[in-house]
């Protein structure tokens, strides 16, 4: 049976905001001084157009920001100087969250993570709020004011879970009231936002404690996952999968954006699953899913944060394995995964979305136009246990002029995707430089040939789309004729 969807390129487009550009996520501030994680962020912004970028333990005792030394507080701004530096120099910038706790503002010991981030409420919320507006009035002399103004402060990591806050919601208000106030009392132009939960939840208390407490909330943050609530390493994350609504994701992000009134959202942390340890997050499934789900939760979002950038990562421990189901989009040496290259596809996508028509149960159509080209980008994707098959599918796109050519890129099992020749390899735990180069070349797209048919000024094109597949054909047009009277 055939799958089919219709456009007509006149029709009045809408705008596609690309806002999971807007910020990707990383793992912990420290990891930010290596070179390797410098080199993928660096390839990250250059294919993928990511233009911030956000990681916990900013204000671990690792990065040595405040520390007791002889029983008095030494203020260290250097390692955090360092990450904004290279983020700068890269045409990158820092989504600020504040945290987790320094052990000598800390009122407990208690930590999550194998870095141990301090996870209690300041002993003394006067002190925290001096470490504030020391911290950022430092940035704010040292790049300036009309930068750190582009920067976005983020109170706290997921107050909402006892992994990550032992305070009640009360004592999270008054870490955000702290912090507010003295990065305004800083400069009132800079922007700080919350209340960074899991599960989007606290939106409308935040919003109602900061309206009666006349506190600044410029913006909200909050976090989604289909495996919500908090996944782990061992959990049956194929079963939370299969029970998860299709579009879940997306109205989330709807009701969000409704919660939210006039101010910008972003979900600073979101993923397919929040199982660090998830074979899908190295498969073709992840590219169809999550290129799905950014496309149908733009309209709802100012930015959007996948997960993260890279492998690169040790929540849990440092892994050698290069396909171990890790949350990054590039593994341990840098592969792109099929993820990755979804990633690609979209942000080549213009920002100009038209109108579709039609449906189907696993098959997603979108159209979109760039100056002289127009692509259809395709997903074909189910949650696991749900039924999905290969699918013939057809695009007519009406009112067309003829095209100069027409490609179709593909994400598959047979297509971008490494894991499938590291498992030919006999699945090596340490790779060689040789072996490093073969996945590199697995994973590349490929402009493959695609014919069509052109017939009263509509073109017809059929695809094969296999399952938890990404395809994106791109029509090309000649130049528009110049008008009269104009020149070259």
């Amino acid at each position: 049976m055939t799958v089919s969807f219709t456009s007509c390129l006149s029709a009045k487009p809408r705008a596609l905001k690309h806002a999971w550009e807007h910020t990707v996520g990383s793992s912990r501030a420290v990891l930010a001084l290596r070179a390797d994680w410098q080199a993928q962020l660096r390839r990250c912004r250059d294919e993928l157009g990511f233009r911030h970028v956000r990681f916990h333990g900013l204000l671990n005792d690792d990065m040595g920001t405040l520390i007791s030394h002889l029983e008095k507080p030494l203020y260290s701004f250097f390692n955090a100087d360092r990450i904004c530096d290279f983020l700068l120099s890269i045409g990158m910038r820092p989504f600020v969250e504040l945290g987790f706790m320094p052990e000598m503002l800390a009122s407990g010991r208690e930590t999550v993570f194998h870095f141990r981030g301090n996870i209690t409420p300041p002993a003394d919320y006067d002190a925290w709020a001096t470490l504030i507006r020391k911290l950022v009035g430092h940035w704010v002399e040292r790049y300036g004011i009309a930068e750190v103004r582009r920067w976005f402060f983020e109170v706290w990591n997921e107050p909402n879970l006892p992994a990550f806050w032992t305070g009640t919601q009360d004592d999270y208000f008054k870490l955000y009231g702290h912090t507010a106030q003295a990065i305004k009392t800083v400069d009132a132009s800079l922007r700080v936002g919350g209340p960074a939960t899991a599960m989007t939840a606290w939106i409308d208390d935040l919003i109602d404690y900061c309206e009666k407490s006349r506190l600044p909330v410029d913006f909200i943050t909050t976090h989604i996952y289909p495996t919500d609530p908090l996944g782990f390493e061992g959990a049956d994350t194929e079963e939370q999968l299969a029970n998860s609504p299709r579009h879940l994701l997306r109205d989330h992000a709807q009701q969000v954006r409704e919660q939210s009134g006039a101010r910008p959202v972003y979900f600073t942390e979101w993923n397919m699953s929040s199982n660090p340890r998830d074979h899908y997050h190295d498969e073709p499934f992840a590219a169809a899913y999550v290129a799905k789900i950014v496309l149908e939760t733009d309209p709802f979002v100012d930015g959007y944060s996948y997960w993260t950038f890279t492998d690169i990562f040790e929540e849990n421990y440092f892994p050698s394995i290069p396909f171990h189901g890790g949350f990054g989009l590039l593994n341990l040496y840098g592969v792109p995964k099929p993820v990755y290259r979804a990633f690609q596809l979209l942000h080549a996508l213009g920002t100009e979305q038209l109108p579709v028509i039609g449906t189907h149960d696993t098959v997603d159509a979108w159209v979109v136009r760039k100056g002289r080209s127009i692509t259809v980008f395709l997903t074909n994707h189910a949650q696991p246990r749900h039924d999905i098959a290969t699918q013939t599918v057809e695009i007519h796109l009406t009112d067309a002029a003829a095209p100069l050519a027409a490609y179709v890129e593909r994400i598959d099992e047979d297509h971008a995707n490494p894991r499938r020749r590291w498992e030919e390899m006999g699945e090596p735990e340490y790779l060689s430089r040789s072996q490093v180069e073969q996945l590199e070349a697995a994973s590349r797209l490929v402009k493959e040939p695609l014919g069509y048919s052109f017939e009263n000024r509509a073109i017809r094109l059929v695809v094969d789309l296999p399952a938890h597949a990404v395809a994106a054909v791109t029509l090309e047009f000649a130049p528009e004729p110049l008008d009269e009277g104009d020149t070259a």
